[in-house]
């Protein structure tokens, strides 16, 4: 009967979200290392001289590639690009819950423990500026603030007004997203990769 077939089909081919496919898929790891006989989390600094986003504090991650197996191994593949660490000696923890930045924008994180010292005698400096690390305590136990931003929606001039109600006059509801913010030191780690970051403390703290 069709409806025994279609519940078979929405049981079983489900993307995450709708426009999962199409959309512009990221992968990152979380880096764990030990040092000083703590556990800490280690981040990049993008080198000044990388065309998108010089300067920021990042995870170690990047697009998912068509030639990639899975999100994880685009993970991996990434880690390796720019830190040097060999996919093999990776320990994965586990996946985080996907951040989906927008219907168009999709990043998949993971979590996994890495030697240290690999890392400081090969990331590579034409991505990296420099690497840090912070330790797991210091974000368990020190909250992120918040700051709102207003996100307002623009239709393109092609846009076919005369399909809609109220034409030009639509009322188009913009939204508010949270910008979150850890602070270290001197660096500041914000963006993506605090969302992420808070996500996944709120998740080991329990």
């Amino acid at each position: 009967m069709n409806q025994e077939r279609w519940r078979e089909q929405l049981l079983n081919n489900q993307e995450l979200f709708i426009g999962e496919a199409t959309a512009l898929r990221s992968a990152v790891l979380i880096p764990l290392v030990q040092l000083e006989g703590q556990w800490r989390v280690l981040f990049e600094v993008r080198s000044a001289m990388m065309r998108s986003q010089p300067g920021d504090i990042c995870f170690p991650g990047g697009r998912i590639d068509p030639t990639d197996e899975s999100p994880l191994f685009a993970a991996l593949r990434e880690t390796h690009e720019e830190l040097g660490v060999s996919p093999d000696t990776v320990e994965v923890l586990g996946p985080l819950s996907p951040y989906v930045a927008s219907p168009s924008f999709v990043v998949y994180p993971f979590a996994g423990i890495v030697d240290y010292k690999e890392i400081i005698r090969s990331y590579n400096k034409n991505e990296v500026e420099e690497v840090f690390t912070v330790p797991l305590d210091y974000l368990l136990s020190h909250e992120p603030y918040m700051h709102p931003v207003m996100v307002n929606l623009s239709p393109d001039s092609n846009f076919p007004y005369d399909k809609i109600r109220n034409g030009e006059n639509y009322q188009w509801r913009g939204r508010t997203m949270e910008e979150w913010f850890f602070e270290y030191g001197p660096y500041t780690i914000w963006g993506l990769t605090a969302r992420i970051l808070k996500h996944f403390i709120e998740i080991i703290r329990e």
